[in-house]
């Protein structure tokens, strides 16, 4: 699958999931939600350790989500995509857009022996900078 199918695709979900979320409000993964709440995604910021994020509700993983997601961003270090794809996989979640600097070699090669729509080295916020309510590139 061509890049601009797989983004298509993972932009034309209306749940997302962003992982690694801070608590410091001016992080790149906080851009990443309120980038995508501004473009009219659903989005569930995941923490483990905040309840809370912006006065807003902070998940502590996928598996307490109130709802099913249809991707996830990856905004966490590279040795914790590797456990957190497979984690998606059992899931049922098969796209995923790991954010620069959140990649690696194990987790592309795993994502792609699985059939998951693997997003990676291109920043969600640059690809979905044309995006508004209708979706796609």
């Amino acid at each position: 699958m061509d890049l601009v199918t797989k983004v298509n695709e993972f932009l034309a979900q209306k749940k997302l999931a962003v992982i690694g979320v801070s608590r410091e409000g001016d992080k790149v993964s906080n851009q990443v939600v309120k980038n995508l709440r501004r473009k009219g995604y659903q989005v569930f910021p995941v923490n483990p350790k905040a309840d809370q994020i912006d006065g807003e509700t902070c998940y502590p993983s996928v598996a307490g989500l109130p709802e099913k997601v249809g991707g996830v961003v990856l905004v966490i270090p590279p040795e914790e995509t590797e456990k957190v794809v497979r984690d998606l996989d059992e899931f049922g979640i098969k796209r995923v857009w790991m954010q620069p600097g959140a990649e690696s070699f194990d987790a592309i090669e795993y994502c792609e022996s699985k059939g998951i729509n693997a997003v990676y080295g291109n920043c969600i916020m640059v690809l979905s900078k044309n995006i508004d309510n209708s979706r796609g590139l």
